[in-house]
């Protein structure tokens, strides 16, 4: 009898619980993002002081309820160093969501290698992807401060993409303002909030 009321009750109450990486490099606005999300999506979070936020040393985690769904955001630390064990956590995620500092321009050449580091791991073949032009209420941002649109190839396919084998993913990175009075994503034709 207990395990028919136990079955009943895990069916009737528990949640479907999917894995959300946030990678990209250090001040991006991850965390930022997530603080955002979390006060978005929560009814009784107040969220972090946004001035109180610092670089991440190791992850942050997220918990946010959407329906019969619950999300669990891990928000990576994007220092060089910690970039080499991001790689243990893809076996175990269900979307990842890379975040781009796009008022950084001296840096979006490491946040490609970065990027592309990431995206040609076999562990995330499949995985849906969402890249973030972040940063984007920042005045005076350079030229690229817009939404970007792409595919993204595998090594082996940037050579010779008509060999069997190669991986190629279809992206967006719609603009991104972290900061409050909102998260706003522009861009997204149908956002879910």
């Amino acid at each position: 009898m207990y395990t028919l009321l136990s079955g009943l009750y895990k069916y009737m109450f528990q949640k479907d619980e999917y894995c959300i990486l946030i990678l990209g490099l250090d001040n991006a606005g991850k965390t930022t993002f997530l603080e955002q999300t979390k006060t978005k999506f929560s009814k009784n979070y107040k969220g972090m002081s946004l001035s109180k936020i610092t670089t991440t040393v190791g992850l942050n985690i997220g918990t946010i309820d959407v329906g019969n769904a619950r999300l669990m955001f891990w928000d990576l630390g994007g220092q060089e160093e910690l970039q080499s064990l991001w790689d243990k956590y893809y076996a175990e995620s269900h979307g990842v969501i890379y975040v781009i500092d796009s008022t950084d321009e001296e840096r979006l050449s490491e946040s490609k290698e970065a990027f592309e580091k990431m995206i040609t791991s076999e562990s995330l073949e499949g995985i849906p992807l969402l890249v973030l032009a972040n940063k984007q209420d920042v005045e005076g941002r350079g030229q690229r401060g817009h939404r970007v649109d792409g595919q993204v190839c595998g090594e082996e396919s940037a050579a010779a993409p008509e060999t069997e084998g190669h991986h190629m993913r279809s992206w967006q990175g719609p603009p991104l303002k972290a900061r409050p009075p909102a998260l706003i994503l522009t861009g997204i034709p149908n956002p879910i909030y």
